[in-house]
């Protein structure tokens, strides 16, 4: 089967839906950490040009939300507490845990943007564009945070897995919520 031979506008909306809460939660994440680590925090400003970053892609799939009539998720709520939450839980924990919550996050969502692509083929072009700048942005944002010792947190492993989880259970249930 081709790429994007089976593309549908509904499964293009739930793209369009998750990517807009994904984007939204990366950015409530980076104001969690940011409330709690302040300016001067090791990292704090790679993580204040990655929700920059972040604003930017909530910004094109808050337009492409309304030009097309794509519904929002029901979900958004939760992703507005569940990310500003995990952004502060893990800058508490320290700095390099902060970036293993984006080097967890970042994986997930590049490989969920690499699906998404395959996915669509040629069958949307604009949105196959922003999708693929913004995954590269996303890839970006991984290296930083392994730069910035996200490995070194304590229970790095653990951490990641968890956070890589929930990633996959909230884009799942955005799909379809």
């Amino acid at each position: 089967m081709a790429a994007g031979s089976k593309v549908t506008r509904e499964s293009i909306a739930a793209m369009i839906r998750v990517d807009h809460a994904g984007e939204y939660g990366a950015a409530r994440i980076y104001a969690g950490q940011l409330a709690v680590m302040g300016s001067r925090a090791p990292g704090s400003s790679a993580i204040a040009r990655m929700k920059q970053q972040e604003q930017r892609h909530l910004d094109v799939f808050d337009r492409l939300i309304s030009e097309r009539g794509v519904r929002p998720t029901l979900l958004g709520p939760i992703w507005h507490v569940a990310g500003y939450g995990l952004g502060v839980v893990t800058a508490l924990i320290g700095p390099q845990a902060a970036m293993a919550c984006t080097a967890a996050v970042e994986t997930e969502i590049d490989a969920h943007y690499q699906e998404q692509r395959d996915a669509l083929g040629t069958t949307d072009p604009e949105l196959s564009a922003h999708i693929e700048d913004f995954q590269a942005e996303e890839v970006e944002h991984k290296a930083t945070a392994l730069e910035h010792g996200a490995e070194g947190a304590f229970g790095y492993p653990l951490m990641s897995a968890i956070i890589r989880a929930g990633c996959r259970v909230a884009i799942a249930a955005t799909k379809r919520i």
